[in-house]
């Protein structure tokens, strides 16, 4: 599941990064988007781009084609 897939109020868990640009890769990282990290969608601007997530108590707004690389698997509420 990509975070572009993800509707408003739906929960996940990040499960790995998948390759693609290194800077950002670690940028995201560095940002506590870690495997095993669950994350909340928050909003969704008007035109589909940025979404803004809930995770490890801030909030953070991603840009889904940067967003991409993270491989993301629904948890249950």
């Amino acid at each position: 599941m990509r975070l572009k897939d993800m509707k408003i109020g739906d929960k996940a868990r990040i499960v790995r990064l998948s390759s693609g640009e290194k800077g950002y890769r670690h940028r995201l990282i560095s940002m506590g988007l870690i495997p095993g990290t669950e994350l909340i969608v928050s909003r969704i601007a008007p035109l589909g781009d940025p979404v803004e997530i809930h995770v490890r108590g801030f909030a953070l707004s991603l840009r889904k084609e940067e967003a991409s690389v993270l491989q993301l698997e629904e948890v249950l509420a």
